[in-house]
Protein backbone atom coordinates (compact mmCIF):
# COMPACT_ATOMS: atom_id res chain seq x y z
CA UNK A 1 0.00 0.00 0.00
CA UNK A 2 1.43 2.99 -1.05
CA UNK A 3 2.03 5.91 1.81
CA UNK A 4 0.72 9.44 1.25
CA UNK A 5 1.38 10.84 4.40
CA UNK A 6 4.74 11.05 6.57
CA UNK A 7 4.90 12.68 10.23
CA UNK A 8 7.97 14.61 11.91
CA UNK A 9 7.63 15.84 15.15
CA UNK A 10 9.92 17.67 17.87
CA UNK A 11 10.45 20.58 15.91
CA UNK A 12 10.11 24.51 16.56
CA UNK A 13 10.32 26.30 19.92
CA UNK A 14 10.58 23.46 22.65
CA UNK A 15 10.41 20.36 19.81
CA UNK A 16 6.55 21.18 20.33
CA UNK A 17 6.00 21.54 16.31
CA UNK A 18 4.87 18.47 13.72
CA UNK A 19 4.70 18.56 10.17
CA UNK A 20 2.02 16.10 8.78
CA UNK A 21 3.12 16.17 4.71
CA UNK A 22 0.41 14.79 2.43
CA UNK A 23 1.97 14.45 -0.80
CA UNK A 24 1.72 11.72 -3.15
CA UNK A 25 4.45 13.14 -5.82
CA UNK A 26 1.88 13.41 -8.96
CA UNK A 27 1.40 17.54 -8.55
CA UNK A 28 -2.03 16.74 -8.57
CA UNK A 29 -2.37 15.10 -4.67
CA UNK A 30 -6.11 14.08 -5.11
CA UNK A 31 -7.65 12.37 -1.83
CA UNK A 32 -8.19 9.04 -2.47
CA UNK A 33 -10.27 6.53 -0.31
CA UNK A 34 -6.71 5.12 0.96
CA UNK A 35 -5.51 8.62 1.37
CA UNK A 36 -8.49 9.79 3.61
CA UNK A 37 -7.99 6.81 5.47
CA UNK A 38 -4.36 7.93 6.18
CA UNK A 39 -4.90 11.45 7.03
CA UNK A 40 -7.52 10.29 9.54
CA UNK A 41 -4.94 8.06 11.39
CA UNK A 42 -2.25 11.16 11.11
CA UNK A 43 -4.64 13.00 13.13
CA UNK A 44 -5.93 10.58 15.49
CA UNK A 45 -2.05 9.49 15.93
CA UNK A 46 -1.97 12.45 18.25
CA UNK A 47 -4.39 12.51 20.84
CA UNK A 48 -2.64 10.74 23.43
CA UNK A 49 0.76 13.37 22.22
CA UNK A 50 1.26 15.66 25.20
CA UNK A 51 4.83 16.68 23.57
CA UNK A 52 3.02 18.83 20.57
CA UNK A 53 1.28 22.15 20.59
CA UNK A 54 0.79 22.71 16.85
CA UNK A 55 0.42 20.37 13.85
CA UNK A 56 1.29 21.90 10.29
CA UNK A 57 -0.04 20.48 7.25
CA UNK A 58 1.27 20.67 3.83
CA UNK A 59 0.64 19.35 1.09
CA UNK A 60 2.76 19.37 -2.54
CA UNK A 61 4.85 22.35 -3.70
CA UNK A 62 2.31 22.00 -6.66
CA UNK A 63 -0.83 21.59 -5.22
CA UNK A 64 -2.42 21.19 -1.70
CA UNK A 65 -4.79 18.83 -3.08
CA UNK A 66 -7.19 18.63 -6.51
CA UNK A 67 -9.97 17.30 -4.04
CA UNK A 68 -11.77 13.73 -4.11
CA UNK A 69 -9.65 11.34 -6.71
CA UNK A 70 -12.41 10.96 -9.36
CA UNK A 71 -10.14 8.17 -10.88
CA UNK A 72 -9.21 5.77 -8.23
CA UNK A 73 -10.97 2.08 -8.93
CA UNK A 74 -12.11 2.52 -5.15
CA UNK A 75 -13.86 5.64 -5.54
CA UNK A 76 -15.17 4.46 -8.96
CA UNK A 77 -16.68 1.83 -7.42
CA UNK A 78 -19.33 4.04 -5.62
CA UNK A 79 -21.14 4.32 -8.87
CA UNK A 80 -21.91 0.75 -8.43
CA UNK A 81 -22.83 1.01 -4.65
CA UNK A 82 -26.65 0.32 -3.35
CA UNK A 83 -27.60 3.21 -1.27
CA UNK A 84 -26.30 1.42 2.33
CA UNK A 85 -23.01 0.76 1.23
CA UNK A 86 -22.66 4.37 -0.18
CA UNK A 87 -24.08 5.99 2.94
CA UNK A 88 -20.86 4.08 4.58
CA UNK A 89 -18.53 4.44 1.67
CA UNK A 90 -19.07 8.41 2.11
CA UNK A 91 -18.20 8.69 5.70
CA UNK A 92 -14.65 9.22 4.90
CA UNK A 93 -14.45 12.65 4.20
CA UNK A 94 -16.50 13.73 7.35
CA UNK A 95 -14.58 11.78 9.62
CA UNK A 96 -11.25 12.56 8.21
CA UNK A 97 -12.63 16.69 8.77
CA UNK A 98 -14.15 15.82 12.39
CA UNK A 99 -10.53 14.05 13.29
CA UNK A 100 -8.74 17.04 12.59
CA UNK A 101 -10.85 19.72 13.79
CA UNK A 102 -10.87 17.87 16.99
CA UNK A 103 -7.53 17.44 17.30
CA UNK A 104 -6.26 18.69 20.90
CA UNK A 105 -3.73 20.48 18.82
CA UNK A 106 -3.69 23.98 16.98
CA UNK A 107 -3.54 22.66 12.98
CA UNK A 108 -1.87 25.60 10.58
CA UNK A 109 -2.80 24.67 7.03
CA UNK A 110 0.18 25.79 4.33
CA UNK A 111 -1.62 26.07 0.97
CA UNK A 112 0.40 25.90 -2.42
CA UNK A 113 -0.92 25.94 -5.92
CA UNK A 114 -4.17 24.42 -5.79
CA UNK A 115 -6.71 23.60 -3.44
CA UNK A 116 -10.25 22.09 -4.93
CA UNK A 117 -12.90 20.32 -3.62
CA UNK A 118 -12.67 18.27 -0.93
CA UNK A 119 -9.08 20.43 -0.51
CA UNK A 120 -11.32 23.03 0.62
CA UNK A 121 -13.48 20.89 2.98
CA UNK A 122 -10.48 19.59 4.10
CA UNK A 123 -8.72 23.18 4.69
CA UNK A 124 -11.34 25.09 6.62
CA UNK A 125 -11.78 22.43 9.15
CA UNK A 126 -8.20 23.51 10.27
CA UNK A 127 -7.88 25.99 12.89
CA UNK A 128 -5.53 28.18 10.62
CA UNK A 129 -4.93 28.65 6.64
CA UNK A 130 -1.90 30.24 5.33
CA UNK A 131 -2.05 30.30 1.51
CA UNK A 132 0.81 31.68 -0.94
CA UNK A 133 0.16 35.01 -3.04
CA UNK A 134 -0.57 32.89 -6.40
CA UNK A 135 -2.71 29.85 -5.01
CA UNK A 136 -6.19 29.66 -5.35
CA UNK A 137 -9.10 27.62 -4.43
CA UNK A 138 -12.28 26.15 -6.07
CA UNK A 139 -15.65 24.37 -4.93
CA UNK A 140 -16.44 22.84 -8.00
CA UNK A 141 -19.10 20.03 -6.52
CA UNK A 142 -22.51 21.57 -7.64
CA UNK A 143 -20.79 22.34 -11.02
CA UNK A 144 -20.69 17.75 -11.03
CA UNK A 145 -24.26 17.51 -10.03
CA UNK A 146 -23.03 16.86 -6.13
CA UNK A 147 -23.58 19.21 -3.40
CA UNK A 148 -20.62 20.34 -0.93
CA UNK A 149 -20.43 17.88 1.97
CA UNK A 150 -17.66 16.54 4.62
CA UNK A 151 -19.85 19.42 7.19
CA UNK A 152 -18.15 22.26 4.97
CA UNK A 153 -20.69 24.39 4.78
CA UNK A 154 -21.02 24.88 8.23
CA UNK A 155 -17.56 25.38 8.58
CA UNK A 156 -17.73 27.67 5.33
CA UNK A 157 -20.53 29.50 7.00
CA UNK A 158 -18.56 30.27 10.43
CA UNK A 159 -15.54 31.67 8.40
CA UNK A 160 -17.06 33.53 5.70
CA UNK A 161 -20.95 34.29 6.66
CA UNK A 162 -23.53 33.15 4.58
CA UNK A 163 -23.39 34.95 1.12
CA UNK A 164 -19.93 34.14 0.52
CA UNK A 165 -20.51 30.53 1.40
CA UNK A 166 -22.80 30.51 -1.71
CA UNK A 167 -20.87 32.66 -3.64
CA UNK A 168 -18.10 29.80 -3.39
CA UNK A 169 -20.20 26.77 -3.58
CA UNK A 170 -22.99 27.21 -5.91
CA UNK A 171 -21.06 29.75 -8.51
CA UNK A 172 -18.73 26.25 -8.90
CA UNK A 173 -16.24 27.54 -11.85
CA UNK A 174 -15.21 30.63 -10.12
CA UNK A 175 -11.58 30.81 -9.03
CA UNK A 176 -10.87 32.00 -5.53
CA UNK A 177 -7.68 33.94 -5.19
CA UNK A 178 -5.53 34.24 -2.18
CA UNK A 179 -6.21 38.02 -2.22
CA UNK A 180 -9.68 36.97 -2.23
CA UNK A 181 -9.83 34.49 0.24
CA UNK A 182 -7.84 36.43 3.09
CA UNK A 183 -10.20 39.22 2.58
CA UNK A 184 -13.17 36.88 2.89
CA UNK A 185 -11.59 35.34 5.91
CA UNK A 186 -10.96 31.73 4.09
CA UNK A 187 -7.47 32.13 4.52
CA UNK A 188 -5.52 34.24 7.89
CA UNK A 189 -2.40 35.24 5.86
CA UNK A 190 -1.41 35.34 2.73
CA UNK A 191 2.75 34.86 1.81
CA UNK A 192 4.99 34.98 -1.34
CA UNK A 193 5.23 31.89 -3.74
CA UNK A 194 6.55 28.89 -1.99
CA UNK A 195 6.39 30.64 1.30
CA UNK A 196 3.22 29.18 2.33
CA UNK A 197 5.27 26.43 4.41
CA UNK A 198 7.96 28.97 5.84
CA UNK A 199 4.98 31.42 6.91
CA UNK A 200 2.64 28.72 8.45
CA UNK A 201 5.69 27.23 10.68
CA UNK A 202 6.54 30.95 11.50
CA UNK A 203 2.77 31.08 12.63
CA UNK A 204 2.92 27.56 14.48
CA UNK A 205 5.84 28.73 15.87
CA UNK A 206 3.99 31.98 17.95
CA UNK A 207 1.63 29.45 19.10
CA UNK A 208 4.26 26.71 20.46
CA UNK A 209 5.49 29.57 22.46
CA UNK A 210 2.27 29.99 24.48
CA UNK A 211 1.21 27.31 27.34
CA UNK A 212 0.36 24.38 25.84
CA UNK A 213 -2.54 23.80 28.26
CA UNK A 214 -3.90 26.89 28.00
CA UNK A 215 -3.88 26.63 24.46
CA UNK A 216 -5.35 23.02 24.14
CA UNK A 217 -8.33 24.44 26.66
CA UNK A 218 -8.69 28.04 24.32
CA UNK A 219 -9.20 25.77 21.18
CA UNK A 220 -11.61 23.28 22.65
CA UNK A 221 -13.91 26.44 23.99
CA UNK A 222 -13.62 28.07 20.78
CA UNK A 223 -14.69 25.15 18.72
CA UNK A 224 -17.58 23.73 21.16
CA UNK A 225 -19.31 27.63 20.82
CA UNK A 226 -18.70 27.86 17.25
CA UNK A 227 -19.90 24.85 16.00
CA UNK A 228 -22.59 23.57 18.91
CA UNK A 229 -25.37 23.77 16.34
CA UNK A 230 -23.44 22.01 13.55
CA UNK A 231 -24.05 18.57 14.66
CA UNK A 232 -27.42 18.64 14.93
CA UNK A 233 -27.54 19.07 10.67
CA UNK A 234 -24.62 16.64 10.13
CA UNK A 235 -26.46 13.39 9.33
CA UNK A 236 -28.21 15.21 6.27
CA UNK A 237 -24.34 16.05 4.78
CA UNK A 238 -24.07 12.33 4.11
CA UNK A 239 -27.46 11.43 2.69
CA UNK A 240 -28.00 14.92 0.60
CA UNK A 241 -24.45 13.96 -1.14
CA UNK A 242 -25.68 10.16 -1.44
CA UNK A 243 -29.13 11.26 -2.69
CA UNK A 244 -27.34 14.23 -5.58
CA UNK A 245 -25.09 11.09 -6.54
CA UNK A 246 -27.80 8.81 -7.47
CA UNK A 247 -29.36 11.98 -9.82
CA UNK A 248 -29.16 12.38 -13.64
CA UNK A 249 -27.36 15.71 -13.17
CA UNK A 250 -24.61 14.41 -11.49
CA UNK A 251 -24.35 11.74 -13.85
CA UNK A 252 -24.41 14.10 -16.99
CA UNK A 253 -21.80 17.09 -14.59
CA UNK A 254 -19.29 13.66 -14.76
CA UNK A 255 -19.85 12.49 -18.05
CA UNK A 256 -18.66 16.65 -19.42
CA UNK A 257 -16.06 17.10 -16.97
CA UNK A 258 -13.39 17.39 -19.39
CA UNK A 259 -14.62 18.45 -22.54
CA UNK A 260 -18.29 19.81 -22.78
CA UNK A 261 -20.73 22.43 -20.45
CA UNK A 262 -23.23 20.34 -18.67
CA UNK A 263 -26.59 20.45 -19.30
CA UNK A 264 -28.25 20.47 -15.86
CA UNK A 265 -32.14 19.16 -16.29
CA UNK A 266 -33.29 18.65 -12.28
CA UNK A 267 -33.71 15.71 -12.37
Amino acid sequence: MAKFVSIEKGLGPEGRIAVVRFDRGDGINALSPEALRQLTNAARSFEDDSETSVVVLTGGAKAFSAGFDLRDAEGRSRRTMDIGSLRRHLKLGPRLTRAWQEMEQITVGAIEGFCIGGGVAFAVALDFRVMARDAHLRVPEIGLGMNMSWQSVPRMLHLIGPARTKQAVILANQRISAAEAYEWGLVEEVADPGKAFDAAMALAAKVAEQPPLSVAMTKLTVNRLAHALDDLASHMDVDQFALASLTEDHKEGLAAFLDRKPRFRGR
